[in-house]
């Protein structure tokens, strides 16, 4: 029930999100059976950047929406993600930060055995800061959670 090195979920999903071919990682994705979506959000609320992520899984059949633990464990893959991004307080409007993000979401089974089941991965790359042009720096963040 060992981890598999070719399926590291979280690295493929920081790959995915950083590499300028796409579809090169999108096609070692689908050799594994896993699914992904990739998108955009900008905001200082930290809620829109959740909502933007949850939309994108959903639209995309990453999720099932009338599953709760699906949900739950894609809302938890993101918080995790968004606190490597902020340095641990979620916090972005409240405190004058703005974030313009491009995120990546992985779903599929990162051990050898298929009975472990699927695992969510979020990453976030993009910038924070000051809502103030040219005062931000990036910034990266990951999540993974079981479903």
């Amino acid at each position: 029930m060992a981890l598999s090195k070719e399926r590291r979920i979280g690295q493929r999903a920081i790959l995915l999100l950083l590499h300028d071919d796409q579809g090169e990682e999108e096609q070692l994705l689908t050799q594994l059976g896993w699914r992904a979506c990739t998108g955009k959000v900008g905001s200082m609320e930290a809620h829109k950047v959740v909502a933007a992520i949850e939309t994108a899984a959903k639209k995309n059949d990453l999720i099932q929406a009338e599953l709760y633990r699906e949900s739950h464990a894609l809302y938890h893959a993101i918080i995790e993600a968004l606190h490597g991004v902020t340095r641990g307080q979620v916090q972005l409007g409240s405190v004058l930060r703005t974030v313009g993000l491009k995120f990546a979401v992985i779903r599929g089974n990162p051990y050898d055995d298929e009975r472990e089941g699927d695992w969510l991965a979020v990453s976030l790359y993009g910038t924070i800061g000051a809502p103030v042009k040219g005062l931000e720096h990036e910034t990266i963040g990951l999540g993974i959670n079981h479903i």
